[in-house]
């Protein structure tokens, strides 16, 4: 078996976008089927791909695609503990059902955060499942004191 973590290209956005819907069913979002913000996703992959401000980072074994991860910065105010207001974003860590339990998430996710910190972002976040937390917090994230509050600006 050859496991090879690597770059996504423009030809993984169909399996990107099913790996997304993968993590919103396992996460029991009632609408993680609607072709809509599938096709809105493939789209955003496409644009996305080559961009200097994403990283996407997939896991193959024996050629076939089973995990990705996405790290995306952004720029804040500069503040106290992060000079630069660079931030890393990562989200969509995620493996298909039949392929997990086996390491495959945490090697995306490794590569994403390693993308990151080449990035020069100084404070990487995301937004953790209880699937997903003891992942991250062996890497080294934890709560934060602020926790994010969202408030949807439209209805959907």
């Amino acid at each position: 078996m050859t496991t090879q973590v690597r770059a996504a290209t423009v030809h993984d956005a169909d399996t990107l976008t099913a790996l997304r819907a993968s993590m919103f069913e396992a996460m029991g979002v009632a609408r993680h089927a609607e072709p809509a913000w599938q096709e809105a996703a493939r789209a955003w992959f496409i644009a996305h791909v080559d961009s200097p401000d994403v990283g996407l980072r997939v896991v193959e074994v024996d050629g076939e695609v089973v995990a990705g991860a996405v790290a995306h910065l952004r720029t804040h105010l500069p503040s106290p503990g992060n000079p630069s207001g660079q931030i890393a974003t990562i989200s969509n860590v995620s493996t298909f059902a039949e392929h997990r339990g086996r390491g495959y998430a945490r090697l995306a996710f490794a590569a994403v955060l390693a993308w990151a910190r080449e990035s020069g972002a100084e404070v990487a976040e995301l937004f953790a499942t209880g699937m997903g937390q003891g992942l991250y917090e062996s890497a080294g994230f934890a709560v934060h004191p602020m926790p994010a509050m969202r408030l949807p600006l439209r209805s959907s």
